[in-house]
């Protein structure tokens, strides 16, 4: 197939899905340790620019924005059927990102994740608990601290989380509490697309190369869940770069990271410090 002509962001089904709509039901178990069920769904691509040499922090923030919009779009239109609506990007081959054009990838499931079952189940605690949304808090924590603040507006701030496991891992939030994607208002998308910028801009610039990464949204579930109250539930997207100490130097999660416990090579508020102190201007745009 040939796509259309596309001046901005265009959406299609992924050549190769990981998840089908019509999944058969798998057989019966004959044992209580091997329990199987369907996992249905839809997975699609999402470019971001008909150009193949930008990537997001290059590209201008009525582009950004104009694949915000397709992101709560999508989110939406998803979400009506199916209770988890996955949105991620794996940036860079390093990543294993196998085409270089600037996209992202949209998967929609019957079924809860791990992490999205996880995150459901600490917000819902946290917040009978202690009565505020977990991360609604964490925010208003780290924006008064501020030592492992990165970049912060109006309406966003990005850290690098207290429990960050990779070196230049960043948590972005919202200063508000808002559960999905599709609930943002005309400014705060104006106000994402410039933190967004600003964020990967300096992650261009730590090492002056495309910096690679997965990100992901994660918001309160959709589907039958639309009916329930999920007030418990924070919108944030995380990025996970598996740079160390240069372009080419690398965090493995190896060894004992894989059979014990994650460690870190530098603490997240050295990290934060240092992806903080860098300029805004991309590196491939400074005068010479």
């Amino acid at each position: 197939q040939v796509n259309p002509q596309y001046e901005g962001t265009f959406v299609f089904p992924n050549d190769f899905p990981a998840l089908q709509p019509d999944a058969p039901e798998p057989g019966d178990s004959d044992h209580p340790l091997f329990q199987a069920a369907a996992a249905r769904g839809v997975c699609k691509v999402m470019c971001f620019h008909p150009w193949s040499d930008l990537t997001l922090p290059l590209m201008s923030l009525a582009e950004i924005r104009a694949v915000i919009d397709t992101w709560a779009e999508l989110a939406a239109e998803l979400g009506a059927s199916y209770p988890w609506v996955q949105i991620f990007e794996n940036k860079g081959a390093m990543m294993g990102c196998s085409n270089p054009h600037p996209h992202c990838q949209v998967w929609a499931s019957s079924f809860l994740p791990n992490e999205a079952h996880l995150e459901d189940r600490t917000q819902r605690q946290h917040l009978t608990q202690h009565g505020v949304p977990m991360l609604l808090e964490y925010a208003e924590q780290e924006a008064r601290r501020k030592e492992r603040l990165v970049v912060e507006n109006t309406d966003w701030l990005v850290v690098v989380p207290y429990w960050a496991t990779w070196p230049y891992q960043t948590l972005l939030l919202p200063r508000r509490h808002v559960c999905r994607l599709q609930d943002l208002c005309k400014g705060e998308r104006d106000s994402l697309a410039s933190i967004m910028q600003r964020l990967l801009i300096k992650y261009d610039n730590l090492f002056e190369v495309s910096f690679p990464y997965s990100m992901g949204w994660h918001g309160a579930p959709t589907g039958p869940y639309l009916e329930e109250d999920c007030g418990h539930w924070q919108l944030h997207a995380h990025y996970y770069p598996p740079l160390l100490r240069s372009a080419t130097v690398r965090k493995f999660m190896v060894g004992y990271e894989m059979l014990a416990q994650a460690q870190r090579d530098l603490t997240p508020e050295q990290a934060a410090e240092r992806l903080r102190s860098l300029p805004e201007v991309h590196y491939k745009r400074r005068a010479k």
